[in-house]
């Protein structure tokens, strides 16, 4: 348990540093940090890092052995020598505690139509306790309470007494490379905090997730002799059907499994962006659908793949044009494993002290339906992968926000968490 004393200080801290913390956020909202797009937002936290003595590392995905790695995913639209990582590095004299990795994604998802937005996606508006923009939860609030968390511990005058590497990385939202080449350029740790917006559990378990396209081909008629030619709009749709199916069987069989029995439907299949067609007039000679579908820590990638592909290729005998006329399946973007992260590490019961201790309440877990980048570190590199972060709504929909006093609560309780973990000594140098 966090000494008393000590967590007044860091209260202290948090409280004297949260309107800067708070603006700190708004600007990082206001960069438009898509897939592709986010060196402007990486460049702005290096000197930020720079500026307070961290020793930066700022490198691309490119930089590093990463296509070597087994699990390395197929990049979507975005070139590797453009892909930005930062790390930011606080070394301790002769370390005393356990090192630490606190490590969050700063790329977001598109925000779609801006004019259904009630505020601009990228503003970084603040309001009745609110902050609002894409990514102002998934995880930009997150980021703020893991530095900001850092700067609490050196404005109560103190340092961790080990190593501290805090990493913000691209690709979280359609690879995980981004996380998977910090690992590759080398950094470890005795343990890894990634603060995305739990509200304030512990996620003890994700699904995986596969990311693919469908392309379908036909032959194109005038609509006023459709019987004669394709539909290939059509024909995507009775593949989409049949994925549907499957995807109610996974769920079926996930019923009987160790972390997932208890959640409902955890398998999602999802075909999220649809392309087909040239005319309105004319039957679609093309069409590609490209999706996602879960899969439970339990399954292996390779088996989900060959069970898709499976799926597809016996959905054929049910439309008359696919049945000659095979459909072109690609893997792009997430191969992610899930992960279980076991109970009983001492890194999360320094966290739970440090929760119970801020919130006055034990730390509640969680199984998600989503991938997050703890697998990297927990799965393949043996370290505590702790996923635990501040509370808010609405991520890759409209007016996402995160709440302002659970990101100070939260930033409060990381601070206790590093304190404790790595513990601290008297701050000699600023």
């Amino acid at each position: 348990m966090p000494d008393p004393a000590l967590l007044a200080r860091l209260r202290q801290a948090v409280d004297a540093n949260f309107a800067d913390e708070t603006a700190f956020l708004s600007e990082l909202v206001r960069f438009p940090s898509l897939r592709g797009r986010e060196a402007p937002v990486q460049d702005w936290l290096a000197r930020h890092f720079a500026a307070r003595g961290y020793a930066v590392d700022r490198f691309t995905i490119a930089e590093t052995p990463l296509a070597a790695h087994a699990k390395a995913a197929p990049m979507v639209e975005a070139d590797p020598a453009a892909s930005l990582q930062v790390v930011a590095t606080r070394r301790a004299a002769a370390p005393t505690g356990r090192s630490l990795i606190l490590q969050g994604h700063i790329d977001v998802v598109p925000e779609g139509p801006v004019e259904m937005w009630t505020h601009p996606p990228y503003a970084g508006v603040v309001r009745d306790g609110w902050l609002y923009g894409r990514g102002a939860n998934d995880m930009k609030a997150g980021v703020a309470c893991m530095i900001w968390a850092m700067e609490a511990l050196r404005a109560a005058g103190l340092e961790p007494a080990a190593d501290v590497h805090l990493q913000t990385v691209t690709e979280e939202e359609s690879t995980g490379n981004g996380a998977l080449a910090t690992l590759a350029r080398g950094y470890r740790a005795d343990a890894c905090l990634i603060p995305e917006p739990t509200g304030h559990t512990m996620t003890r378990a994700h699904t995986g997730t596969l990311w693919f396209r469908v392309r379908v081909r036909g032959v194109p008629v005038h609509v006023a002799q459709a019987q004669t030619g394709t539909n290939a709009i059509l024909s995507a749709l009775h593949i989409i059907q049949a994925l549907q199916q499957h995807t109610r069987a996974l769920n079926e069989a996930a019923k009987s499994d160790r972390w997932y029995a208890g959640i409902q439907d955890p398998i999602k299949f999802n075909p999220g962006i649809i392309r087909g067609g040239d005319w309105a007039s004319s039957t679609p000679s093309w069409c590609e659908v490209d999706c996602r579908i879960g899969l439970l820590p339990s399954t292996e990638v390779a088996d989900a793949m060959a069970a898709v592909e499976r799926c597809i290729a016996e959905s054929r005998a049910g439309d008359a044009f696919l049945a000659n006329n095979p459909p072109e399946v690609t893997w792009h973007g997430f191969q992610a494993d899930g992960f279980v992260q076991e109970p009983g590490t001492e890194a999360e019961a320094v966290l739970g002290a440090a929760h119970a201790a801020v919130f006055g309440a034990p730390m509640q877990e969680r199984i998600t339906t989503a991938v997050n980048d703890t697998r990297y570190y927990g799965r393949y590199f043996n370290m505590p992968a702790l996923c635990y972060g501040p509370s808010g709504e609405g991520n890759h929909g409209f007016d996402e926000r995160t709440n302002l006093e659970s990101l100070r609560q939260t930033t409060l309780c990381i601070a206790a968490f590093i304190a404790d973990w790595c513990g601290v000594r008297a701050l000699k140098n600023g």
